[in-house]
């Protein structure tokens, strides 16, 4: 499907699901794909779940540009996108996700979008050889649970255990995290789980009145 958003077409993958236990949204980096293995590892492992999961193109990626421009312009676009999946799939918790830049843009994003979780895959946690310029903030201020999954030889970092509510490394991997696909969605799978959760204690906090 695609999405008119204020700053062009965006285009969507979407796995749909009967009754989903959540809505999962990746996307890409800035001069990726949604067919990353590691984001198709990580769908995989949704869609087992029984999750619905949304595999977005941002519209800067579609249009064939390599870099998404004013962070401003690019979230605006994502929070229109979520909010026509949201709207199609149903009032179930939302998960956001995506590696490298895609992973930013979920964070910066996680509060308005009114996500349950973010899951970031290859955050660049700086530009390689310039350590000093850090975005360790974009992970502390998403004001939801923030899962990181790096690899230990990603040249651009990896984030400090303070950085976020869970650090996975995983040996070997670089910022591709293309040796072992299977071990992200593995390491995302409890995860998942747990917002997935989060749809019941909802439902029993709006019936008995707490939580």
């Amino acid at each position: 499907m695609e999405v008119v958003t204020a700053h062009g077409l965006a285009g969507v993958a979407l796995d749909e699901a009967d009754d989903p236990a959540f809505l999962l949204v990746l996307t890409h980096g800035s001069n990726g794909s949604v067919d990353a293995p590691d984001l198709l590892a990580v769908r995989e492992t949704a869609l087992r779940l029984g999750g619905a999961v949304a595999r977005v193109t941002q519209p800067f990626r579609l249009a064939g540009r390599r870099a998404p421009g004013p962070q401003a312009k690019q979230d605006e676009a994502w929070l229109e996108i979520i909010a026509v999946l949201r709207d199609r799939v149903g009032d179930v918790p939302l998960v956001q996700g995506g590696r490298s830049n895609g992973a930013r843009v979920a964070c910066r994003t996680a509060t308005a979008a009114g996500a349950v979780g973010v899951l970031a895959l290859a955050f660049p946690l700086h530009p390689p050889r310039n350590p000093e310029k850090t975005r360790a903030d974009e992970l502390r201020s998403a004001g939801v649970e923030v899962v990181v999954v790096n690899g230990d030889r990603d040249p651009f970092g990896v984030p400090d255990e303070a950085d976020a509510t869970k650090v996975i490394v995983l040996a070997g991997e670089r910022h591709d995290l293309n040796r072992d696909p299977a071990a992200v969605g593995t390491a995302a799978e409890p995860w998942l789980r747990r917002w997935a959760g989060s749809r019941g204690r909802a439902a029993r906090a709006v019936r008995t009145g707490g939580p």
